[in-house]
Protein backbone atom coordinates (compact mmCIF):
# COMPACT_ATOMS: atom_id res chain seq x y z
CA UNK A 1 0.00 0.00 0.00
CA UNK A 2 1.42 3.05 -0.90
CA UNK A 3 0.53 7.11 0.18
CA UNK A 4 1.78 10.26 -1.89
CA UNK A 5 0.72 13.91 -1.00
CA UNK A 6 1.35 17.53 -0.08
CA UNK A 7 2.31 18.02 3.66
CA UNK A 8 -0.03 19.62 6.26
CA UNK A 9 2.11 20.12 9.02
CA UNK A 10 1.12 20.95 12.48
CA UNK A 11 3.12 20.70 15.98
CA UNK A 12 2.43 19.25 19.25
CA UNK A 13 -0.23 18.17 21.45
CA UNK A 14 -2.88 18.88 18.27
CA UNK A 15 -5.98 17.83 20.44
CA UNK A 16 -9.40 15.96 19.13
CA UNK A 17 -11.21 19.37 20.04
CA UNK A 18 -9.11 21.51 17.44
CA UNK A 19 -9.24 18.50 14.88
CA UNK A 20 -13.35 18.39 15.26
CA UNK A 21 -14.30 21.11 17.51
CA UNK A 22 -17.32 20.29 19.86
CA UNK A 23 -20.12 22.44 18.09
CA UNK A 24 -20.08 19.63 15.33
CA UNK A 25 -20.54 16.69 17.15
CA UNK A 26 -23.96 16.63 16.91
CA UNK A 27 -24.23 15.23 12.82
CA UNK A 28 -22.90 11.64 11.71
CA UNK A 29 -22.36 12.83 8.41
CA UNK A 30 -19.08 12.15 7.63
CA UNK A 31 -18.79 14.98 4.71
CA UNK A 32 -19.94 17.72 7.17
CA UNK A 33 -17.26 16.73 9.55
CA UNK A 34 -14.45 16.73 7.15
CA UNK A 35 -15.59 20.99 5.93
CA UNK A 36 -14.63 21.81 9.40
CA UNK A 37 -11.87 19.94 10.04
CA UNK A 38 -8.74 21.56 12.32
CA UNK A 39 -10.95 24.78 11.43
CA UNK A 40 -10.22 26.42 14.70
CA UNK A 41 -6.12 25.64 14.07
CA UNK A 42 -6.28 26.53 10.67
CA UNK A 43 -9.42 28.12 9.03
CA UNK A 44 -8.32 26.86 5.04
CA UNK A 45 -7.23 23.60 6.15
CA UNK A 46 -10.37 22.59 4.76
CA UNK A 47 -10.40 23.88 1.20
CA UNK A 48 -6.64 23.71 0.41
CA UNK A 49 -6.15 19.56 1.24
CA UNK A 50 -6.71 17.53 -1.50
CA UNK A 51 -7.53 13.97 -2.20
CA UNK A 52 -3.83 11.87 -1.06
CA UNK A 53 -2.58 14.93 0.81
CA UNK A 54 -0.59 13.87 4.08
CA UNK A 55 -1.23 15.16 7.44
CA UNK A 56 2.33 15.74 9.82
CA UNK A 57 2.20 16.28 13.54
CA UNK A 58 4.35 16.74 16.69
CA UNK A 59 4.16 14.53 19.74
CA UNK A 60 0.75 13.72 21.18
CA UNK A 61 -1.04 14.03 18.12
CA UNK A 62 -5.08 13.67 18.92
CA UNK A 63 -4.63 13.88 22.57
CA UNK A 64 -7.90 15.05 23.95
CA UNK A 65 -11.38 13.06 24.24
CA UNK A 66 -12.08 9.50 22.37
CA UNK A 67 -14.19 10.95 19.92
CA UNK A 68 -13.44 8.79 16.88
CA UNK A 69 -15.02 11.88 14.86
CA UNK A 70 -11.46 13.54 14.60
CA UNK A 71 -9.85 10.58 12.91
CA UNK A 72 -13.38 10.30 10.62
CA UNK A 73 -12.96 14.23 9.75
CA UNK A 74 -9.34 13.41 8.82
CA UNK A 75 -9.87 10.75 6.81
CA UNK A 76 -12.87 12.36 4.79
CA UNK A 77 -11.21 15.38 3.89
CA UNK A 78 -9.29 13.49 1.81
CA UNK A 79 -5.68 13.40 3.82
CA UNK A 80 -4.27 9.56 3.14
CA UNK A 81 -2.01 9.50 6.06
CA UNK A 82 -0.96 10.98 9.11
CA UNK A 83 2.47 10.88 10.31
CA UNK A 84 3.34 12.20 13.43
CA UNK A 85 6.15 12.15 16.56
CA UNK A 86 4.00 10.25 18.40
CA UNK A 87 -0.44 9.21 19.06
CA UNK A 88 -2.13 9.54 22.20
CA UNK A 89 -3.35 6.29 22.45
CA UNK A 90 -7.29 6.02 21.71
CA UNK A 91 -6.86 8.12 18.82
CA UNK A 92 -4.47 5.80 17.71
CA UNK A 93 -6.67 2.80 18.10
CA UNK A 94 -9.94 4.66 16.74
CA UNK A 95 -7.72 5.72 13.24
CA UNK A 96 -6.99 2.27 12.66
CA UNK A 97 -10.45 1.51 13.69
CA UNK A 98 -11.86 3.38 10.95
CA UNK A 99 -8.86 3.21 8.40
CA UNK A 100 -6.89 6.14 8.74
CA UNK A 101 -3.16 5.10 7.61
CA UNK A 102 -1.50 6.55 10.64
CA UNK A 103 2.85 6.18 11.44
CA UNK A 104 4.39 7.30 14.31
CA UNK A 105 8.17 8.60 13.24
CA UNK A 106 9.74 11.11 15.01
CA UNK A 107 12.53 12.04 12.48
CA UNK A 108 9.79 12.59 9.76
CA UNK A 109 7.98 14.69 12.45
CA UNK A 110 10.69 17.01 12.60
CA UNK A 111 12.23 17.00 9.20
CA UNK A 112 9.50 17.04 6.60
CA UNK A 113 8.16 20.57 6.32
CA UNK A 114 4.57 21.92 5.46
CA UNK A 115 4.42 22.24 1.81
CA UNK A 116 6.72 19.38 1.09
CA UNK A 117 5.55 16.23 -1.20
CA UNK A 118 5.51 13.15 0.63
CA UNK A 119 5.36 9.27 -0.31
CA UNK A 120 4.98 6.47 2.21
CA UNK A 121 5.13 2.84 1.87
CA UNK A 122 3.28 1.22 4.31
CA UNK A 123 4.38 -2.10 3.45
CA UNK A 124 8.01 -1.17 4.43
CA UNK A 125 7.64 2.10 6.62
CA UNK A 126 9.44 3.90 4.41
CA UNK A 127 8.75 7.96 4.15
CA UNK A 128 10.09 9.40 1.16
CA UNK A 129 10.28 13.04 1.23
CA UNK A 130 10.55 13.63 -2.54
CA UNK A 131 10.74 17.48 -2.02
CA UNK A 132 13.95 17.29 -0.37
CA UNK A 133 15.16 13.63 -1.29
CA UNK A 134 15.44 12.04 2.19
CA UNK A 135 14.07 9.20 3.36
CA UNK A 136 12.86 8.50 7.03
CA UNK A 137 11.96 4.27 8.45
CA UNK A 138 8.63 3.97 10.38
CA UNK A 139 7.74 0.89 11.90
CA UNK A 140 5.20 -0.70 9.32
CA UNK A 141 1.90 -2.49 10.31
CA UNK A 142 1.31 -5.69 10.55
CA UNK A 143 -0.42 -7.07 7.76
CA UNK A 144 -3.35 -8.09 9.62
CA UNK A 145 -3.89 -3.70 10.39
CA UNK A 146 -2.99 -2.93 6.87
CA UNK A 147 -5.38 -4.89 6.18
CA UNK A 148 -7.85 -3.27 8.19
CA UNK A 149 -6.93 0.15 6.68
CA UNK A 150 -7.17 -0.92 3.20
CA UNK A 151 -10.63 -2.15 3.70
CA UNK A 152 -11.65 0.91 5.41
CA UNK A 153 -11.61 0.11 8.53
CA UNK A 154 -12.54 -2.56 11.64
CA UNK A 155 -15.92 -3.13 10.50
CA UNK A 156 -15.49 -3.16 6.91
CA UNK A 157 -12.60 -5.71 7.20
CA UNK A 158 -15.08 -8.19 9.67
CA UNK A 159 -18.22 -7.87 6.94
CA UNK A 160 -18.77 -10.95 4.95
CA UNK A 161 -19.46 -8.34 2.28
CA UNK A 162 -16.21 -7.14 2.49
Amino acid sequence: MLAQGKVHKYGDNVDTDVIIPARYLNTADHRELAKHCMEDLDASFASRVRPGDILVGGANFGCGSSREHAPIAIKESGISAVIADTFARIFYRNAINIGLAILECPEASRKIENGDEVRIDFDTGVITNLTKNESYTAQPFPPFIQEIIEKGGLLKSISKES
